[in-house]
């Protein structure tokens, strides 16, 4: 991403109800599993993720974060995880395997995504779960895109098709962002029509603190109903993998 807003992702990436909710949902997914269990965050930016997961009680020694950034490695370290890395998430060169593999936001920054994920399962243990969240839909293309240096945005039938490529089993597939899919697809197509977007702008600042708080609220219900269904649409899709064999 360009280097002006990587500074503003690091900035914002603790608090805003984006991130918050989407580290939520996925710590209540792996938060029942063995506390010795070895976990990889690829795109793990400044660690918070993985401080989290430190909280939950996982090992820190079994951590292991990879981003293409220096600088985010460098606050990472900072942060007490030692097994971070500068690595491209299409070639990690690990001598581990993992028990969860997490890529939350990654895999549509990397050019090959077949080869990537044909490098994540083979750091996968046998039995183990791959979790990947991506945005969803072209038809959501907007400068927030554009800055992030996306190659694509994906339908949910088009990860799933990727992954099963990869011999890995589905155990959930959705979309995520539901409630706010209309506002956010209404905003980028007027923001496109208008051009108002400006040169290292996107939708990641937090703005009005109440705002803030009310939508992380209105997504972690989101999240609680994704227990008991999947959403059609959504701002993001996501599945949930198993290598077998």
């Amino acid at each position: 991403m360009e280097k002006d807003f990587e500074k503003k992702y690091h900035d914002v990436e603790t608090d805003h109800w984006w991130f918050k909710s989407r580290r939520k949902y996925l710590l209540d997914l792996v938060k029942d599993a063995p506390k010795n269990s070895k976990i990889l965050d690829i795109g793990c930016s400044s660690g918070v993720f993985l401080k989290d997961l430190e909280t939950l009680g996982f090992k820190t020694e079994n951590l292991y974060g990879i981003d293409i950034s220096e600088s985010a490695i460098q606050n990472c370290r900072a942060n007490g995880i030692p097994n971070s890395f500068v690595m491209d998430a299409q070639n990690i060169a690990l001598n581990e395997s993992f028990d969860i593999i997490i890529a939350s936001d990654c895999l549509e920054h990397l050019e090959d995504d077949k080869k990537a994920l044909k490098n994540w399962n083979s750091l996968l243990k046998i039995g183990g779960t791959m979790y990947v969240f991506v945005p969803a839909f072209m038809s959501l293309w907007s400068y927030h895109d554009t800055v992030n240096m996306h190659y694509r945005r994906y339908s949910k039938p088009e990860l799933k098709s990727k992954l099963l490529y990869e011999n890995l089993t589905i155990l959930k597939a959705s979309y995520w962002n539901f409630f706010l899919f209309l506002p956010v697809y209404t905003f980028r197509k007027i923001s496109s029509v208008f051009n108002k977007k400006k040169k290292g702008e996107s939708d990641i600042a937090i703005g009005n603190r109440f705002v803030n708080s009310m939508l992380m609220q209105l997504i972690v219900v989101e999240n609680k109903l994704l227990k008991l269904v999947n959403f059609p649409f959504g701002v993001s899709t996501f599945c949930i993998a198993r290598r077998t064999k």
